[in-house]
C-alpha cells in the first residue's frame, strides 16, 4: 500500500535488519502497534531481495526493500544513511522504530527523530563503542527490551539513564491467529512422519551453541532407558551445530530415538504433535517458541535463566542451565506424571501479556511513548 506523502497523518519509520526469521513477525509485531491510530507505518527492510508476501506478512502501510546484501551492512554505510535521509525528507515521520545496532546507528545518523530502539539480545551494550553511542544520543532514545531479563542488563550497562528510557515491551503473538493455524494432534504427526502413540519430546529453534542443544541430546539419552517404549526427542530446525549433534547422537546409541527434521515452515502448526516442549537454550532473551507452546497447550521445560524463565512463570517447569541430570529427571516426571499445562491459566497468560492487544496498551502507557507521540 502506497502512503500519501501529503497526508496530514503522522507516520512512523521502522527499520529492520532483514526480515527473516524472527524479524518479519518483530516487524509486524510494532507494526500492529500502530493499529486504529493517527499513525501509519512504513516499514524499511535494509536487506533481502522485494517480496510481495514479505510485504503483506509485515502488516504495515507501505514496505520498502532497500535490497542490501547483509554482507554490505557491516561497517559505516553512508549509502544506506543517505537513503534513509531521503526518506525522511519524503514523509512526515513522527518517530523511528529500530530493531538491532545498525537500524539504529542508521535511524540516529540520518535523522533527528525520537527513536525506539529494539533491543532483541543480551551483550549489545557490553562494547564501549555501542554505550558511547547511545549515551551521545541519550535525549533521542528510547530503549525497549523484549524482556525484564535483557531491561536489568542493560540498565546495569547504562547507569546514568532514567528508568523510563530502558523499559520492556515483550515479544508477542496473534493468539487467535496462531492457535486458528495449528493442527490437531493426529494432523501434526502424520505430516511430520512421528509415531501416533509415542511419547514425544519436542524442541524447535536453530542448532547453535545459544541454543545448547547438546544438554537436550545428553539429558534425553540418560533419561531413555525409565520413559516409555519408543520414546522420541524431536529436533526442527538447522545450524553449525548439525553435524556435531549427529555424532553426539550415535555415540550415545540413541539415533533410533532422536530425530533432527531441520527446518519445518510454519513449525508453530505442528507443536501439538509434542507431549512435552522443551527449551535448553543458554540465556535466552525471550523464547518465542515457548508462547507458541503455550498457545499450543503444550507443557513446557525451559531452563532457569534468562527470559525464558519469565516468560514461563508459573506455568512451566525449570531446570539449571547445562544440568543435564536435572533435565533428564524432568523428562522422566513428564513421561510417568504428565504435567498439566495449564490450559486456562496459559490462555490468561497470554492475552494479558504476550499478545498484541496486551504490548498495545502496554506501548502507548509508557511514559516516553505519552511524550513523543501524544
Amino acid at each position: 500500500m502506497h502512503t500519501d506523502s501529503t497526508s496530514s497523518q503522522r507516520t512512523i519509520l521502522q527499520i529492520c535488519h532483514c526480515y527473516y526469521d524472527p524479524f518479519l513477525d518483530c516487524a509486524r509485531q510494532y507494526a500492529v502497534l500502530f493499529k486504529d491510530s493517527r499513525f501509519k507505518v512504513v516499514t524499511v527492510f535494509l536487506s533481502g531481495d522485494a517480496d510481495a508476501e514479505v510485504a503483506d506478512k509485515a502488516a504495515s502501510d507501505e514496505v520498502i526493500f532497500l535490497e542490501y546484501q547483509s554482507k554490505q551492512l557491516s561497517g559505516l554505510k553512508l549509502g544506506i544513511i543517505r537513503k534513509i535521509r531521503e526518506l525522511n525528507q519524503q514523509y512526515n515521520f513522527a518517530a523511528v522504530i529500530a530493531h538491532r545496532a545498525k537500524p539504529t546507528y542508521v535511524a540516529l545518523m540520518a535523522t533527528d527523530l525520537p527513536i525506539f530502539s529494539i533491543q532483541h539480545s543480551f551483550g549489545n551494550f557490553d562494547r564501549f563503542s555501542r554505550r558511547l553511542m547511545v549515551n551521545s544520543f541519550k535525549s533521542r532514545l528510547t530503549l525497549l527490551a523484549v524482556s525484564n531479563a535483557v531491561r536489568d542488563e542493560i540498565r546495569d550497562r547504562l547507569p546514568g539513564w532514567p528508568e523510563n528510557k530502558i523499559e520492556t515491551l515483550y515479544n508477542r503473538i496473534d493468539v487467535d491467529k496462531v492457535q486458528a493455524e495449528l493442527l490437531d494432534r493426529q494432523q501434526a504427526r502424520q505430516q511430520l512422519g512421528l509415531p501416533e502413540t509415542a511419547w514425544i519430546v519436542g524442541s524447535v529453534g536453530r542448532l547453535h551453541p545459544d541454543k545448547d542443544p547438546q544438554t537436550l541430546v545428553k539429558a534425553f539419552a540418560k533419561a531413555l532407558p525409565l520413559l516409555p517404549k519408543g520414546a522420541l526427542l524431536t529436533l526442527l530446525g538447522k545450524g553449525k551445530l548439525e553435524n556435531e549433534l549427529k555424532q553426539l547422537i550415535q555415540q550415545l546409541d540413541v539415533a533410533d530415538n532422536v530425530l533432527m527434521l531441520g527446518n519445518i515452515p510454519e513449525a508453530r502448526r505442528y507443536f501439538r504433535a509434542f507431549d512435552l516442549f522443551a527449551l535448553s537454550s543458554d540465556h535466552e532473551p525471550f523464547g518465542m517458541v515457548l508462547l507458541e507452546a503455550m498457545a499450543a497447550e503444550v507443557p513446557i521445560v525451559t531452563t532457569d535463566c534468562g527470559g525464558g524463565a519469565e516468560v514461563v512463570a508459573g506455568l512451566g517447569q525449570l531446570f539449571p542451565l547445562g544440568d543435564e541430570a536435572a533435565l533428564a529427571q524432568q523428562f522422566i516426571a513428564a513421561a510417568h506424571t504428565p504435567i498439566d499445562p495449564q490450559s486456562d491459566t496459559a490462555q490468561t497468560r497470554l492475552n494479558q501479556l504476550f499478545s498484541d492487544e496486551a504490548a498495545r496498551q502496554c506501548f502507548w502507557y509508557l511514559p516516553t511513548v505519552q511524550s513523543m507521540l501524544h
